[in-house]
């Protein structure tokens, strides 16, 4: 890989008053973190450097709030090879498996996925891997809540003229939409002739990271401005938890309005990333504290959320008729083939990718995986000259290297622990059954609670940096073509109120978009990984041998089965 030019981001950002005024929350919503008490509060930079890795911050910053991405322990696979979606790297897809993409079940997307032919006599085999060129500026992402005029009317011009390229040219904006359906709705095979997917395990960071790249390069290049840089959706902090104005305004910027949205988006209404019901709805300040980790057939928290919930918000009520007539399916956000049309898309996802960077920003044993099947895993691009290229995953680790970087913006999440319990004391463990009397479960209508051992008790610190304690289900399935949570507490009974997230017991929830490949594929068995260290510790729950779990049921969980449930000792 070339090496770049390693600058620091000089371009000043519009600064907000109210961005650290929280007066007006009767509790933090969506301040989403466990932080640790009388923490020295943290601002990101634009681009992290050493000072950031030598500060010391709790490991549940993040492993409760963006994902819990914990060390390389959650972004790792956290269950056995057997449930790898394969035991080597992914190979860059070739275009001669690509074929039908499919909306749910057995529907299939009424045009191609596919990206164009390669150049005639290219073969994928001949397709060359992909050298970040060298930078004398760093493209610096905003937060959409503050960029001016002038970007926004870039930004609609750039997007307009892609819109109006050819259909069949790769950097038009059907073609950039449909990578995102290729890659997510089962129109790719790779190894071993299983589906490619790159939701749901580790490649979901690395792959919306070079999807992002080359999609801005093509906009910058479509009106010559080498340094043009997608804004984020800041939603996770107050002033960007509402629908970004900069997309929601169709007769000044049609070209950035999508009409395929939830009634959620208009109107200034505040957004709720603990967003659960299908139906229309006014979004609420309520609580999310989200937690857990992935395995290779698992979510990674972030993706999990508030990832999910973000798309679901913003997309259409699943069932209502789209303005073409047609029966929604949670277009344009809310389903997966779609999801990229809407050019919220790209700054949802630039706030991921900004999570990622703050992550492990906060140094310690926040670092990469350094397995080589993940870090020689790859895909396939077009460039913004139309060139094809293939991608790896290790080269996009650095984004300062890749040539950009995010303006820092206030992070009031990093030092929020809740308070609230809703359990005074401890429950007792033999007032519930034992978990290997409730599972396998083959389905989930219902709160349940049970206790579960646990495989060692009062560990030092030492231990404790060792070893991640991980409430790990195992075997999850479900309908994929349906929306479907559940929230997971511990020490708390059946009777807890789930629509207030900001409680020590709560663990963290799984989540689901549908994103159903095609009819044999609806039940595909998952494992949902949650790290409970720091939720052990707030509980006091660390001498204790045995605790109790309680898993609630919040959507589409009536045809649910989970197969097991226990808890591991991993390694940090």
């Amino acid at each position: 890989m070339a090496s770049s030019t390693l600058l620091l981001c000089t371009t000043k950002t519009p600064s907000s008053n109210s961005l650290t005024n929280l007066s007006f929350f009767s509790k933090p919503s969506c301040l989403f973190v466990h932080g640790k008490r009388n923490q020295e509060h943290f601002k990101v930079s634009c681009c992290m450097g050493e000072h950031n890795e030598k500060m010391n911050f709790d490991r549940r910053d993040l492993l409760l709030g963006l994902g819990g991405l914990y060390g390389a322990a959650n972004l790792a696979p956290l269950a056995s090879a057997s449930d790898k979606l394969t035991d080597e790297p992914i190979p860059a897809p070739s275009l001669k498996t690509c074929s039908t993409a499919y909306i749910e079940g057995n529907i299939p997307v009424p045009y191609s996925c596919c990206p164009p032919p390669l150049p005639d006599g290219m073969a994928m085999d001949d397709v060359p891997y992909y050298e970040v060129p060298e930078c004398s500026q760093l493209r610096v992402r905003t937060a959409a809540q503050v960029v001016d005029q002038d970007f926004i009317d870039d930004y609609n011009d750039a997007i307009s003229i892609m819109k109006n390229l050819d259909a069949s040219d790769p950097r038009s904006f059907q073609q950039q939409a449909n990578i995102h359906c290729a890659y997510c709705n089962g129109a790719y095979t790779t190894v071993g002739g299983k589906d490619l997917q790159v939701h749901f395990n580790w490649l979901f960071f690395p792959f919306h990271r070079w999807y992002l790249y080359f999609y801005e390069r093509i906009l910058g290049s479509l009106i010559g401005e080498s340094t043009f840089a997608l804004p984020y959706w800041n939603w996770d902090n107050p002033d960007g938890m509402y629908f970004p104005s900069m997309f929601n305004q169709p007769n000044t910027y049609p070209d950035l309005y999508d009409t395929n949205r939830s009634v959620n988006t208009q109107n200034g209404t505040f957004m709720d990333l603990n967003y659960v019901n299908t139906e229309a709805q006014t979004a609420t300040q309520s609580q999310l504290l989200p937690s857990g980790d992935c395995s290779t057939s698992g979510f990674g928290t972030i993706e999990n959320m508030p990832h999910t919930p973000v798309h679901l918000w913003t997309g259409t009520n699943p069932g209502t008729k789209l303005s073409n007539g047609n029966t929604s399916y949670g277009e344009d956000m809310g389903n997966f083939y779609s999801a990229s049309i809407d050019p919220v898309f790209s700054g949802h996802h630039a706030n991921v990718d900004r999570m990622w960077n703050i992550w492990k920003s906060f140094g310690g044993k926040r670092v990469d995986l350094t397995q080589t099947d993940w870090l020689e895993s790859a895909f396939f691009f077009y460039d913004e000259d139309c060139n094809p290229w293939r991608v790896k995953v290790q080269d996009c680790l650095d984004t300062v290297k890749m040539g950009y970087c995010y303006a820092p913006m206030a992070t009031p999440w990093v030092s929020y622990k809740p308070q609230k319990k809703t359990t005074k004391g401890k429950l007792d463990p033999s007032s519930v059954m034992a978990a290997e009397s409730i599972f396998p479960l083959s389905k989930l209508d219902k709160a349940i609670s049970f206790s579960i051992k646990r495989p060692a008790t009062s560990r030092s610190q030492q231990e404790k940096d060792e070893k991640e304690e991980i409430l790990k289900f195992k075997g999850i399935k479900h309908d994929n073509k349906e929306y479907l949570r559940f929230d997971v507490f511990l020490n708390a009974d059946k009777t807890v109120n789930t629509d207030e997230l900001d409680k020590i017991e709560y663990a963290g929830s799984y989540t689901s978009l549908p994103h159903a490949h095609n009819a044999s594929h609806e039940f595909v068995p998952r494992v949902f990984n949650l790290a409970i260290t720091e939720l052990l510790e707030d509980n006091k729950l660390e001498d204790d041998a045995t605790i109790v779990v309680t898993v609630v049921p919040k959507k589409g969980c009536q045809v649910l089965s989970i197969q097991s449930v226990n808890i591991e000792l991993l390694d940090c």
